[in-house]
Formats: structure tokens, sequence, C-alpha cells
């Protein structure tokens, strides 16, 4: 089951810089959705060149990070929030379509939460590549289910009295509701920006 969902490009995994193109692609969907202009954000960033020609292959995790600060900084931290989370949600239902196999997700899905989880995270785990770029990132099942993530490059450098990854919260909360219990709530408990030794997110139902 757990090596069903975990395989995975090991020429792409060797590149551990990179991030996957949905962290763009579906941020410009929810900019659109939302109403926003995204020439703006887009050419702060230093990547204007995305929008006539968005990216769909994995891409430097530095200017994914540059991208998403410019959100963060032109729009209040509650509307950029809702902006982020809007976006994951559309990477979190690509990724159900079309990353992992039906009969895996109808196994998941008639498979009670705490044992789901267990036969889930291990595939988080092999695929943490795409979403932690250079970053570790560790994933422990169990109620609750913790995931941990050293050296952020979503968020390297910045500085906030907030945790400020509403991105990855926001991804495993959804997988979680669709996979493994409908009530399921992902929480960033600890956030390197804030102070935190690692970016800490619980997921609990």
């Amino acid at each position: 089951m757990s090596q069903t969902l975990a395989s995975t490009d090991a020429d792409a995994h060797a590149d551990a810089a990179l991030i996957g193109p949905n962290a763009v692609t579906q941020l410009r969907a929810a900019l659109d959705a939302a109403g926003i202009d995204p020439v703006p954000l887009f050419r702060a960033a230093g990547v204007v060149e995305w929008l006539d020609h968005p990216p769909d292959a994995m891409i430097d995790e530095a200017r994914v990070a540059r991208l998403h600060r410019a959100v963060r900084d032109a729009l209040p931290f509650a509307r950029s929030s809702a902006l982020l989370a809007d976006a994951v949600r559309r990477t979190a239902d690509y990724l159900l379509a079309h990353r992992i196999p039906r009969p895996a997700r109808a196994v998941l899905k008639s498979t009670p939460p705490r044992l789901a989880a267990a036969l889930f995270v291990p595939a988080i785990r092999a695929h943490a590549w795409t979403f932690c770029g250079s970053g570790d990132f560790a994933g422990q099942a169990g109620k609750p289910t913790v995931f941990t993530m050293t050296g952020n490059p979503m968020i390297h450098g910045e500085v906030s009295t907030a945790p400020l990854c509403v991105w990855h919260a926001a991804v495993f909360q959804r997988l979680f509701q669709v996979l493994v219990a409908r009530s399921a709530r992902a929480v960033e408990t600890e956030c390197e920006a804030s102070g935190g030794a690692c970016c800490r997110f619980v997921v609990d139902w």
C-alpha cells in the first residue's frame, strides 16, 4: 500500500532545491478567483514570466518562496492566509485527482482513521521533496499525526510573531479530511519564522 503511494522519480528527487509547480499555478488560480491582479505580485517576486509561461515542471524553491512572500507582504495577514489556503486546497485537490491512485484512495477512505493515517504518512514522507525542497521533513503517524520541517525554504529568512506556514498546514488538512477523517484539522504549533526550532504541524480528528 505505502509502496504504491510512495513511488517517485529518483532523478527529480536528487535535486532537493526544487518545489512542484502547483505552488505557483494554483496560487495564480486563487488570485484570479479572488479578483486580485497577479502582475504586481509576480513582478515583485521577479517571476513575471510565469504569468505567460506557467511552470510545468519542478522549479527553484527560492523563486517560489519569493512569490509567496510577495503575497504575504502585499496583503493583510488574514487575507493572504485565506488566499494561500485556497491555493493549497486547489493543490491538494489536484494531487487527489492526479497523483494518488484511485484504489489507494478507496482503501484509505474505507480504513479506520488511525490505520489510514499510518498507511498514508509514509507516502507523504516519500513525496516530501516536492513541497519541502531542501528542507528536512519528518512525519509520525498517530492520533494526532505530527509533521515537522526543518530549514523550511518557503519561509527562509522571514520573521513573524505568528506561524506563517498556512500553505503546508492547509495541504495536510485537506488531504487528511478527504482520505483519513472528515473532521481532521491541521494546526502549525511551532514555526521557524517565529523563533521555533522547526515548523511543526499537528493533525488531529
